[in-house]
Order: C-alpha cells, then sequence, then structure tokens
C-alpha cells in the first residue's frame, strides 16, 4: 500500500484541474481538497463551470498550504491537469515555470508548449474503462498519478476523501481506478 506521508517540502501547492463538464473535474478536486483538510493542511477550493453543466468547460481549483492561506487567488498553478483538448490548450500554458501538466493521453494530444514544463501523460479515460468498468473513473485514476507524481496530501489520505465523497457502490471501482493511476510509471 502506498505510504501515507507527504514528502514535499514546498509550503504551498496550487493545482487546477480542467476538463469538460461530466467527466468529474469537481469530484477529483473536492476529494483533493477534502485530503488535505484530512492531512492537516489549509485548504481553499473554487469550482467554474461553462454555460453547460454536461460537456461544457469545466474548472475546479485547490490551493493546499501548510500556513495559512493569505491569498486565495489562483494565477499560475503548479499543476495543471487537462481531462480535455480544450482544457489542454486553454490552461496548459497557463502552467507556472517548471510546474507539472497532467493529461489523458488518450483525449490530449500535448502541443503548442515550449520545453518549460514537465508533460505527464496517462491514459486515464482507458484506465478507468479497464479497470473501473466506467470512463467516470477517469477522474480517480488522475487523482493516482497526481498523488504519484506530486506527493502532497498522501495516498491515504486521498482514500479518506474518496470515502468521503462517494456513495458505497461506486467505492471499489473507484478506489482501483486510483490505484492503477497511482502505480503508474511515468
Amino acid at each position: 500500500m502506498p505510504a501515507a506521508q507527504s514528502s514535499v517540502q514546498t509550503a504551498r501547492l496550487e493545482v487546477r484541474f480542467s476538463g469538460s463538464g461530466g467527466q468529474g473535474i469537481v469530484l477529483a478536486a473536492t476529494v483533493m481538497a477534502d485530503a488535505a483538510c484530512t492531512a492537516g493542511f489549509e485548504v481553499l477550493q473554487t469550482i467554474s463551470y461553462g454555460p453547460e453543466a454536461r460537456g461544457g468547460a469545466s474548472r475546479a481549483e485547490v490551493i493546499v498550504a501548510r500556513e495559512e492561506i493569505d491569498y486565495p487567488s489562483m494565477e499560475t498553478p503548479d499543476v495543471t491537469v487537462c481531462l480535455s483538448q480544450a482544457a489542454f490548450d486553454k490552461f496548459a500554458r497557463r502552467t507556472r515555470l517548471r510546474g507539472v501538466v497532467v493529461y489523458d493521453s488518450g483525449l490530449v494530444e500535448p502541443e503548442g508548449l515550449d520545453g518549460s514544463l514537465r508533460l505527464l501523460g496517462a491514459p486515464c479515460t482507458e484506465i478507468a474503462r479497464e479497470h473501473a468498468k466506467t470512463p467516470m473513473a477517469a477522474n480517480m485514476v488522475v487523482l493516482g498519478v497526481l498523488e504519484r507524481a506530486v506527493p502532497f496530501v498522501g495516498y491515504e489520505a486521498l482514500i479518506d476523501g474518496v470515502h468521503a465523497h462517494l456513495p458505497s457502490r461506486f467505492l471499489e471501482a473507484n478506489l482501483k481506478a486510483m490505484l492503477v493511476g497511482y502505480q503508474l510509471e511515468l
């Protein structure tokens, strides 16, 4: 089982989750925010939807800090998660210099960046279909990938966050999807 402790020494981590409505962007951010609270961090979460709930643009941002969050706005996140091409095209280049962009390699073609970012592509939707039997668990795959790539809140805290926000009938499949994402070598 993955370790519960965070190994990151930075005082603040800013993560922007982006994709299309219906991909569970807000749920992924909520699970991460809840996990960070469980792990004892200060947390701020914001969400934004496009004009349509399903299929429109969706964005959620999470700021996790070791101390009080005195500036609650995000301009250039440390990490950007992109689960759609439109999200990648709009948000990837807004990631801070030498930041991380995690994207669904089955849905996103990472073009137009200058090499100053660490790109991590994982077939999140494909993994979700295979291991959770639904593409809806791609958001959990990306949480696993994110915690592996940028360990901050701790894997055990993420598990607690999933338990807190998903009905019991969906737990097993979503936890399996998150574990597969966490175990990927990227």
